[in-house]
């Protein structure tokens, strides 16, 4: 996991290594890699998700292996790319539908699955309070200007009030880059027709006429700025953050989807300390 300026900081926890986030001492942050699992093949051999063609008990095992490193449990959703959000605690089942999450109990880990899409994790600045939200381009855009940020934004008390978004941690953790994330019209416009300002976050593709390249993260951070989030620390845009660019620490749908048929899942997990 290379690290360039302000790359990830590789952490490890218990026998698996990890990408730390950067939200104070009051909360914990952390991303895996795909290192420290038994899964085999196109999952190798981290894979956290259940839901992408691999061996259950594997799954099942990489499941085990996080919760022990964490020393918490880690909460895991049903996530569609959209904007449902849920607050979390010990009695909560795994998979429900949603793709925020907080928590102001102690003991579990608001946790997202990504293997591109980008996971932005929060904490309060007392850190009594923590949230996560799972963020491709369908949930960060939403419907009409109002997406998966929006709705957290809204559902989670502790940052209803505008001093408390100002004062939370937000960090945003590895996802794919702007030179690996080529898309259509459908995507720049479903950002721009909202924000015009957003079009600073295309650039014609060089590889296909009429697509574009899109900077996700530049995307996640000029939303959240738009709804008062100010310490925003991760993902900057450069390479190391990219997990296209990056097949030996991350999973990449794009990169995997194409050469290997599947791609394994990574967790993103923010829990209270």
């Amino acid at each position: 996991m290379p690290r360039e300026g302000g790359g990830p900081r590789c952490l490890w926890r218990g026998s698996l290594p990890g990408v730390a986030a950067d939200l104070g001492s009051s909360a914990g942050g952390w991303v895996s890699t795909r290192a420290g699992g038994v899964s085999v093949g196109p999952w190798a051999s981290l894979n956290l998700g259940d839901h992408v063609g691999d061996d259950p008990h594997a799954v099942a095992e990489n499941r085990r292996r996080l919760a022990a490193a964490l020393g918490v449990r880690p909460v895991f959703l049903r996530q569609v790319h959209g904007s449902g959000v849920v607050r979390v605690d010990a009695a909560t089942p795994d998979g429900i539908e949603a793709d925020a999450a907080w928590t102001d109990a102690r003991g579990v880990a608001c946790t997202v699955l990504v293997a591109d899409c980008l996971p932005i994790l929060f904490a309060t600045a007392a850190g009594e309070s923590v949230a996560v939200a799972h963020a491709g381009w369908r949930g960060l855009a939403g419907q009409d200007g109002r997406g998966v940020l929006e709705a957290l934004a809204e559902a989670w008390p502790a940052v209803r009030e505008p001093a408390a978004r100002a004062a939370c941690r937000v960090w945003i953790g590895p996802a794919i880059g702007r030179a690996a994330f080529e898309v259509g019209d459908e995507v720049r416009s479903a950002f721009v027709a909202t924000a015009p300002g957003d079009a600073q976050a295309f650039a014609a593709s060089p590889r296909t006429p009429g697509r574009w390249l899109a900077d996700l993260a530049w995307l996640a951070r000029a939303r959240l700025r738009r709804l008062g989030f100010t310490h925003v620390a991760g993902h900057d845009g450069s390479s190391s953050w990219c997990t296209a660019a990056q097949p030996s620490a991350f999973f990449s749908h794009r990169r995997d989807g194409v050469r290997h048929g599947a791609s394994g899942r990574m967790a993103a997990c923010v829990w209270r300390v």
